[in-house]
């Protein structure tokens, strides 16, 4: 495999990536053109990339790319190491099955919409993500990551005709650019103090920091949670989540699945290269706050899916679920390594890579479900769905197999690393050397048995009220399977989640030997004992999953076994329903918002739902007989409520006062550009720059 893996073939990853991009353009007067080109470019690109990703991390051989000029700032290195590889993977597999499902789908956007610009920025997309996670410096990583934000802003807005899309991308744009300046700070604090661009020189500089002039606790906390900051608005965490409920649903299908299953964890990669990787050992108050963001996101991310009732959006507050069970992980291996200990520090970044891997791919197939719904039934509102699975049953049971991942039921793949994540949530109890750390752990694990909880009941929801029951809409009696390439990359999907669940020992041991790569872990006990289809941690815990699949499949067999036996041959006669008289419409079934509304109601101190009534009447003038009574109920996004808005009319006034000093006098002009320089002068004469 390390011979057939070169340098050259990343180049020839990203000269794909740029044939399609430009072709795209090139043949835009024709969508159909334009379109093959610029979705088989894609495939074959993610396909090789994905071949290079997964070479490096079975062969263990990292791979360099150096881009040199005359200009020190603009030569740029990329690389894949062993954890760049890992993420790699990830975003070469998703993109993959997603450029497949494209073939089918974005048929349906001509002839309103040039497939040209979507083939242009979605090449784009996918290799500025793969040059983000491959950067090897900081100035080649912040031109990826500025990249890889304005061709997904471009993709958000490419239904332009709707104005909810365009409001999304500005809200999109404007959240990615405050994340950009905080990542930009937390880089300079990092050049500053180790006097390097490269981040693989970084680490070894940062050991020496505390002897360095004005190296302080306060310097790394500073860049500590810049960054946090600034790579958590990417990722979504609460309460810097705003963007994403509303950017993932505007953009096209296939871009939400590689939005929502692979963009937002580019934030992730950066936090485990930053926090693991460059920086020293985390002081314990970071890790406990990186605990507490995970515990309030993968909470109130649920419970703002289960209120709603837009299929896209559900699934996009549940990426924010998702990524604090993500960082679940990540704080509590934050934790045990400000405690001194690193086999169990392992273990919960292990858990959190694993549920990286595992959010991705089912995270994509409910994504590309969804988007086949949307596109035959042209609307978001589950409310007008029902009855799909008579019409188009590759998609429900496509999305019923995500539904069963993504809460994680076993023997399916988010069962695994939620399992792992508990494992090392218990062994904080168990080794934490405060009430404080056991407080806090005891907190993490009811939030995530209750995030679990909660999980299950929303997709239950979400499965009923789309495919079951009967037709809402007439557009549903008009549904048809998507195209074989998009039923093909569903299913593709839908199989993923079973096999990684079997192969997790595998996957597990391979996600060790890439922490082991990092400083922290280099000398660590292994976490893993090697066991084929079976996970054994050094903590006594064990798990099959392969036997759990093979338990669960002669139970069921058992079980129709005894209904067999017990209930013989019988005659099934159907007959009409009883209905009191009243003929049965689907206005009787169950809706979204019925279904959700006692948890929501149990909630109601967080969630601060809403209602609003409207009755209209047969006669104006005769009150005692309404013709039709609505209920309408709403639940506000506490950080919108309480804290964008407040902070947006701050801005407001605040800009009225300023603008007062634009008052057209130059000699006014003059006098505020001698108090700044005079401002500077003092600052740098008392060395606090």
């Amino acid at each position: 495999m390390t011979a057939l893996i070169s340098s050259a073939d990343f180049v020839c990853t990203l000269a794909l990536f740029a044939l399609g991009a430009i072709g795209s353009l090139i043949a835009m007067k024709s969508d159909r053109i334009s379109g093959a080109i610029g979705t088989t470019a894609a495939l074959l690109g993610s396909a090789l990339a994905l071949m290079i990703g997964s070479g490096v991390l079975i062969s263990h051989t990292p791979i360099a790319v150096q881009f040199n000029s005359t200009l020190p700032l603009l030569s740029f290195s990329f690389g894949i190491d062993a954890l760049s590889a890992f993420f790699v993977t990830i975003i070469a597999l998703i993109a993959t099955i997603a450029s497949l499902y494209a073939f089918g789908y974005i048929k349906h956007f001509t002839p309103a919409y040039r497939l040209g610009r979507l083939g242009f920025f979605y090449n784009l997309f996918i290799a500025s993500m793969l040059l983000v996670v491959t950067a090897q410096n900081v100035v080649a990583f912040l031109i990826a990551w500025e990249v890889m934000s304005l061709t997904s802003y471009f993709l958000v807005i490419y239904e332009y005709r709707e104005q909810t899309n365009i409001k999304a991308g500005t809200r999109y744009f404007i959240m990615m650019h405050v994340s950009f300046a905080f990542i930009v700070l937390a880089m300079l604090l990092l050049y500053r103090a180790t006097g390097v661009l490269d981040f693989a020189n970084m680490a070894p500089a940062l050991l020496t920091l505390p002897a360095q002039a004005g190296a302080s606790p306060l310097m790394l906390g500073t860049i500590l949670l810049s960054a946090f900051v600034g790579f958590g608005i990417k990722a979504g965490i609460i309460p810097l989540h705003i963007w994403l409920p509303d950017a993932h649903p505007a953009a096209p299908s296939h871009v939400s699945a590689l939005m929502s299953g692979v963009m937002i964890k580019t934030g992730i990669y950066m936090m485990v290269r930053i926090f693991f990787i460059i920086m020293p050992t985390p002081p314990l108050w970071f890790g406990l706050t990186v605990l507490a963001i995970a515990i309030i996101s993968s909470i109130l991310g649920v419970l703002y899916a289960l209120s709603e009732h837009d299929i896209k959006r559900l699934l996009a507050y549940h990426s924010i679920e998702n990524i604090g069970i993500i960082l679940l992980g990540i704080g509590s291996a934050l934790i045990f390594l400000s405690l001194g200990l690193p086999t169990l520090a392992q273990v919960a970044l292990i858990a959190g890579l694993f549920h990286t891997l595992n959010h991705a791919i089912f995270k994509a197939l409910l994504f590309l479900s969804a988007g086949s719904v949307v596109s035959q039934t042209h609307t978001r509102d589950m409310e007008h769905y029902g009855g799909l699975i008579k019409y188009m049953p590759v998609t429900a049971v496509s999305f019923l197999v995500g539904a069963m991942a993504i809460s994680a039921l076993p023997p399916l793949n988010g069962f695994v690393s939620e399992w792992l994540t508990f494992q090392s949530l218990f062994a904080g109890i168990i080794h934490g050397n405060s009430m404080t750390l056991s407080i806090a752990f005891t907190l993490a694990i009811g939030g995530l048995a209750l995030t679990s909880g909660l999980a299950a009941a929303c997709f239950v929801k979400a499965f009923g009220v789309i495919f079951l029951a009967r037709p809402r809409s007439p557009e549903v009696t008009h549904a048809h399977e998507m195209p074989l390439s998009s039923q093909l990359s569903m299913l593709i999907l839908a199989a993923l989640t079973l096999i990684v669940a079997i192969k997790s020992s595998f996957i597990a041991h391979t996600l060790a030997s890439v922490t082991t790569t990092f400083g922290a872990f280099s000398n660590t006990v292994p976490s893993f004992s090697s066991q084929p289809f079976t996970i054994v941690l050094n903590t006594g815990s064990i798990i099959s999953m392969a036997m759990i699949a093979l338990v669960l499949i002669l139970a069921v067999l058992l079980a129709l076994w005894i209904v067999s036996l017990l209930g013989g041959r019988r005659r099934v006669e159907v007959g009409a329903t009883w209905d009191c008289g009243t003929p049965l419409t689907p206005r009787m079934e169950i809706t979204a918002f019925g279904f959700a509304h006692s948890i929501i109601t149990v909630m109601r101190g967080i969630m601060r739902p809403t209602r609003q009534s409207s009755v209209e009447y047969q006669d104006a003038n005769i009150r005692y007989f309404p013709a039709e009574h609505s209920v309408h109920f709403f639940t506000h996004d506490f950080a919108t409520t309480h804290l964008y808005r407040p902070l947006d009319r701050a801005l407001a006034r605040a800009s009225q006062i300023i603008g007062r000093i634009q008052n057209g006098s130059v000699n006014a002009y003059v006098l505020y550009m001698f108090l700044t320089l005079l401002a500077l002068f003092v600052v740098i004469s008392l060395g606090i720059i």
